[in-house]
């Protein structure tokens, strides 16, 4: 799952959300739109077709990023 926000670094989502950015997911591919809105995740990133570097856990609360892991 990705980002809505095209982060290069876990550092930088994990201080986007600190610093109080909305930042909700998304899944790219036939499998969109069915993303949650509560609980645990897992993202990645960056963007295809970018090579993934950074895989983080977050929390999702009213589809929002609340934590980063």
């Amino acid at each position: 799952m990705y980002t809505t926000i095209d982060f290069q670094t876990k550092k930088d989502l994990k201080n986007a959300v600190k610093n109080g950015t909305t930042v909700r997911v998304f899944q790219p591919g036939p499998f969109g739109g069915t993303e949650p809105t509560e609980g645990e995740i897992t993202l990645e990133g960056p963007h295809y077709p970018k090579a993934h570097t950074w895989y983080a856990r977050a929390v999702l609360k009213n589809g929002k990023i609340i934590s980063v892991k």
